[in-house]
C-alpha cells in the first residue's frame, strides 16, 4: 500500500468510517474528496477480508461506469495501492482482487442488471450520489447487506445536499425513518460528516473553488461550495415534500411518452443549459417524469442527447420551444435522427402562467418522479411568482412535456427503461 497523503477532512472521514456507526453519510460540496475516500475505505475492507464482496451503486449505470469504474476506482488503486493487481470483468462490471474479494458496480435504472447484482450478498454497499436515488431503492439494496465475513457490514453514502425533505436529511440529520416518519430504533448507528472543497484544495485545479464554484448562483454556491441543506423557498410553486411523497422507482405501463426541450440560445461554457426532460402518462392517467439529461453543449451535442432519449424511452414526440431558434431546432434534430416526430411550441405567456397548470397536477397527486432529479427539483422548488430566477431551463422542458401529455391522451403500450 502506498503512503498517499490524506487531507485533514479525509483523515476525519477515516476515523468516522472506523467508528461503531454502520450507516455513514459524507455530504458536502463538489470535488471535496468524498468519493475518493469512500472507495479507499472499501478497498481496505476488501483486502482485509478474503473473498468478501462489495458494491458501488448509483441511480444510473452509465454514470457509475464512467465516473467510478473508468475513473475514480483505478485512480484510487494507482495512488493509494500502487502495485496492487486486479482483474477487470467488463461483462458483469466488477474487479477481483488477489485475495478473491470483489468490488461490483451497478445502476438502479435497469431492472435486469439491478436484480442480478442484488441477488448477491455484500459486506459493504456504497450509494454514490445518494441524492439521485429514491429511498425505496435504497431500502431494497440494504436488504443485501448480509454477507458473513470477518468485517462488520457497513453502508456508505455520499451526496451534495438536497432539500431538508430528502430522505438522506431525514435519516442522517433528523434521525427519522423516511418511510414511517418515526424515530430511528438505533440512531447511534447512523453518522454523517460535512466535507467541502476547501478541505480538498491541494488536489483541485487552480481557480476551481473561487472561479468555477464561486461563479455559481447563490443557491448553487450554497449546495456545491458550502454543502448546505435547503429549506423550501417561500411562495415556490413546488414543495419538496410533495415531490418526495409520490416518488417511485419504476414506471408502470405508459400510454404516451414525450421529451420536452428548451434549447439554449448560445453554446459554450457560459451558455444556459438546454433543458431535456422526458415524461410519460400511464393508462390510468398518472404522469411520470422519467429522465433529465439537460446539458450545456453545442447544438449537435444536445440534439444527440435528445435522439438518445427518444430511442431509449421509445418516445412518441419531441416538444421543443422555438421562440429563439425557430425552424433551426427541428432541423438540428433531424440532422441527428430524421425520423424524430417533432412539435414546436411557442411561449406566448410568462413562465409562471405556463408553470401553474403543471404545478396543479402535482398538487392533485398525479405526478411521480421515477427516481431523483436533484438539479431539476432544485429549479422547481426555487421558482416562485415575482422572484427573479436565472433561466430555469430544466423546469421549462418539464412544463412543456407535462403540458403536452395532460392535453393529449394516447393509446396503451409498454416501454423498457
Amino acid at each position: 500500500m502506498s503512503d498517499f497523503i490524506k487531507t485533514s477532512d479525509q483523515r476525519d472521514a477515516i476515523a468516522l468510517l472506523s467508528s461503531p456507526a454502520r450507516y455513514i453519510l459524507l455530504f458536502g460540496g463538489s470535488r471535496s474528496g468524498k468519493t475518493f475516500i469512500l472507495i479507499y475505505a472499501m478497498l481496505v475492507r476488501a483486502l482485509k477480508a478474503p473473498g468478501s464482496r462489495h458494491v458501488i451503486l448509483r441511480a444510473h449505470f452509465n454514470s457509475v461506469k464512467q465516473s467510478v469504474f473508468m475513473d475514480t476506482l483505478p485512480k484510487v488503486i494507482s495512488l493509494a495501492f500502487n502495485g496492487l493487481s486486479y482483474r477487470e470483468n467488463r461483462s458483469d462490471w466488477l474487479i477481483t482482487l488477489p485475495n478473491r474479494s470483489e468490488i461490483w458496480i451497478g445502476g438502479l435504472d435497469d431492472n435486469e442488471r439491478a436484480d442480478k447484482i442484488l441477488g448477491k450478498e455484500f459486506a459493504t454497499i456504497y450509494f454514490n450520489e445518494a441524492s439521485e436515488i429514491g429511498y425505496h431503492a435504497v431500502s431494497t439494496a440494504l436488504s443485501r447487506l448480509a454477507q458473513k465475513t470477518a468485517l462488520v457490514n457497513k453502508a456508505y453514502f455520499d451526496c451534495n445536499p438536497a432539500g431538508k425533505s430528502h430522505w438522506s436529511y431525514k435519516l442522517f440529520v433528523d434521525k427519522i425513518d423516511p418511510a414511517s416518519r418515526t424515530p430511528l430504533r438505533f440512531p447511534e448507528l447512523y453518522a454523517a460528516m460535512l466535507m467541502n472543497p476547501q478541505g480538498n484544495a491541494d488536489n483541485l485545479a487552480a481557480g476551481y473553488i473561487d472561479q468555477v464554484l464561486g461563479g455559481l448562483t447563490e443557491r448553487q454556491r450554497q449546495r456545491f461550495l458550502e454543502g448546505r441543506w435547503f429549506d423550501d423557498r417561500e411562495g415556490a410553486l413546488w414543495k419538496r415534500g410533495l415531490i418526495d411523497a409520490f416518488r417511485v422507482d419504476y414506471p408502470p405501463e405508459l400510454s404516451r411518452v414525450v421529451i420536452g426541450v428548451d434549447p439554449a440560445v448560445t453554446s459554450g461554457k457560459n451558455s444556459d443549459h438546454t433543458g431535456i426532460v422526458t415524461a410519460g402518462v400511464s393508462v390510468a392517467g398518472e404522469f411520470y417524469v422519467l429522465s433529465d439529461v439537460s446539458l450545456r453543449g453545442s447544438p449537435l451535442e444536445w440534439a444527440a442527447a435528445v435522439a438518445s432519449e427518444y430511442e431509449r424511452w421509445q418516445a412518441d414526440r419531441v416538444i421543443g420551444e422555438v421562440n429563439n431558434g425557430g425552424d433551426l431546432i427541428e432541423m438540428n434534430l433531424r440532422n441527428v435522427n430524421r425520423n424524430i416526430s417533432f412539435k414546436s411550441v411557442r411561449a406566448s405567456r410568462g413562465k409562471i402562467a405556463r408553470a401553474e397548470p403543471v404545478a396543479a397536477l402535482y398538487e392533485q397527486k398525479k405526478v411521480h418522479h421515477v427516481g431523483c432529479f436533484p438539479e431539476l427539483e432544485e429549479e422547481m422548488c426555487n421558482y416562485a411568482p415575482g422572484l427573479s430566477v436565472t433561466s430555469p431551463d430544466r423546469l421549462d422542458a418539464l412544463v412543456w412535456a407535462l403540458f403536452e401529455l395532460s392535453s393529449r391522451p394516447g393509446g396503451s403500450r409498454l416501454i423498457s427503461a
